[in-house]
């Protein structure tokens, strides 16, 4: 039975939090092909007016997306996603990394089951994904 399974509307979701280092940026750099330098070089990444080196929004996203899935106990549960990429998240340099919080609430129970979940996704105590949704089938 998964977290989800018995999630009726209106109930939060357990947090959890997920931790991103310069490392993971280049895995996932070279995975998704793109290898924009602001995503690994702080120079590069601060010549252009960024704090420093951030997060791929994708990655981001995706890290939302698992979070649902692994409250659902199945990846192929997750039948959509959608957000908005609202701000960056600033990866340090050393061994710690970035921390994004998530969280959920079950905004609606469908005829079929069909959980759907407005997440949250924030670093620093500010949010970093936007009109997050996933719709979630559970069963």
């Amino acid at each position: 039975m998964s977290a989800l399974a018995d999630a009726a509307e209106g109930d939060a979701l357990e947090p959890r939090t997920a931790t991103i280092t310069r490392a993971d940026l280049v895995r996932y750099a070279g995975a998704s092909g793109d290898l924009n330098p602001i995503h690994w070089n702080e120079r590069v990444a601060t010549d252009v007016g960024l704090p420093g080196v951030i997060a791929h929004g994708m990655f981001t996203m995706a890290l939302a997306a698992r979070y649902v899935a692994d409250l659902a106990g199945d990846p192929t549960a997750v039948v959509a996603f959608s957000t908005r990429f609202t701000r960056p998240v600033v990866v340090p340099d050393d061994d710690a990394g970035a921390t994004v919080e998530l969280g959920g609430k079950v905004t609606a129970v469908a005829d079929d089951g069909t959980r759907t979940v407005s997440v949250t996704a924030t670093h620093g105590g500010k949010g970093v994904l936007g009109k997050a949704v996933a719709t979630v089938r559970v069963g």
